[in-house]
């Protein structure tokens, strides 16, 4: 799989049916390893490793309902209050981070009201803050630390 932008991180592999899989410690469970799925693992251990997130309040790629239609989303971090702190937009390496991708975080945020927004395919990460008065988000060098 390709390098990644983020530190070298350490993941359990096997071969699945002549398929690379990988451990996901959120979901405990082989995942078939994708780019996509490349980029989800090296983001939630950027999130338990950098930014101190404990893997209990890390959710992966859970289904969640936009008007009639049913979406799945990435990555939610949540709050010690049960609130979503996050959430995170993984793309593969090869998609190029465009407006479209912030749109599609955002109309997910319309139903999960985070604080934060990560966008990322591995190479390029943007962060942004949310500011629901000014009904927009703010780019940030990085997401803060989590805080319990």
């Amino acid at each position: 799989m390709q390098k990644l932008n983020f530190p070298n991180y350490t993941f359990r592999f096997k071969n699945s049916e002549n398929k690379i899989a990988a451990f996901d410690e959120v979901r405990k469970k082989f995942i078939i390893l994708t780019p996509e799925e490349w980029v989800r693992l090296h983001t939630v251990q950027y999130l338990k490793i950098e930014k101190q997130f404990p893997l209990s309040h890390i959710n992966v790629e859970k289904q969640l309902m936009l008007g009639k239609m049913s979406k799945r989303y990435d990555i939610v971090v949540f709050d010690p209050g049960g609130g979503i702190h996050l959430i995170v937009e993984c793309k593969a390496p090869s998609v190029k981070i465009t407006q479209s991708t912030f749109d599609q975080i955002a109309r997910y945020n319309m139903n999960l009201q985070a604080k934060y927004l990560m966008v990322t395919n591995g190479l390029d990460h943007y962060f942004c803050q949310m500011d629901y008065v000014a009904e927009q988000y703010n780019f940030l060098q990085e997401i803060p630390d989590f805080q319990y």
